[in-house]
């Protein structure tokens, strides 16, 4: 069976800083991928590889292959925009655009893609998909920042989903929230997982336990170990990785 993601042989650069080396691996499709390391080992950069984002950054390039059910993302005739709307992003901190309503803010995608069609539908079945319809179906028309934190960040995943991708890349999505929002974004992605092939940077171990299938072990922009979550966290094959995952660093 074909992987839904496959990277292989990835390397990435800001300038002559050479962020990641050599990494391969393939994530299965309705997973979750977790990607754990201490503070700068090159998460949040392979992430960002993964749908081109990094090559936004000035003086920023990678070599390699990455492939989505076995189409190279970096392919020429690949469109940047199109690969966006195919695996999505949501970032660290919640990034409603504060001018624009709730609703506004889950139409925005389908409106930069050209996605025509029943916008009231599309929005309820997006907000019902990152659990908010309930908390917000009565305030649409209010500003999406008029909203507590982990609503907001709901909300911005709301938005990710509207345009139906099939991989959703999420980078520390709960460190800035409160235990309880936490826990309403944990138990979003175990859902997700039925419909989206997920890979989410993590620096709280515990969650990346709680939520996802397999873990990959980053170090000094490095793959140092990748397998079954239960296998990472009680019988690591690597030394460096057992004393991550023990708190011995990081």
């Amino acid at each position: 069976m074909r992987p839904k993601v496959e990277v292989r042989s990835l390397n990435a650069w800001f300038k002559a800083n050479h962020a990641l080396r050599n990494v391969s691996l393939t994530v299965p499709a309705n997973t979750v991928l977790a990607i754990i390391g201490p503070s700068g080992c090159g998460k949040t950069t392979f992430v960002r590889c993964l749908n081109r984002m990094h090559e936004l950054v000035p003086g920023a390039c990678q070599s390699g292959n990455v492939l989505v059910d076995g189409q190279d993302l970096h392919a020429r005739r690949v469109d940047p925009v199109n690969l966006r709307r195919r695996v999505g992003m949501v970032f660290q901190r919640a990034n409603p655009f504060p001018t624009m309503t709730i609703f506004d803010n889950v139409v925005a995608g389908l409106k930069l893609n050209g996605v025509r069609g029943d916008y009231p539908a599309l929005v309820e079945k997006s907000l019902r998909q990152a659990a908010l319809w309930d908390e917000v179906k009565d305030r649409l028309r209010q500003s999406a920042v008029s909203l507590s934190g982990g609503q907001q960040q709901r909300l911005c995943i709301a938005r990710a989903l509207a345009v139906d991708p099939e991989v959703l890349l999420m980078d520390e999505p709960a460190s800035a929230l409160d235990p309880i929002a936490t826990a309403r974004i944990e138990e979003l992605i175990r859902g997700l997982r039925e419909s989206l092939t997920i890979v989410i940077v993590t620096h709280n171990m515990q969650q990346a336990a709680r939520v996802s299938d397999s873990t990959a072990f980053f170090y000094m922009g490095e793959l140092i170990e990748h397998g079954p979550t239960e296998q990472i966290f009680t019988n690591p094959r690597e030394s460096r990785t057992e004393d991550y995952v023990t708190g011995k660093f990081g």
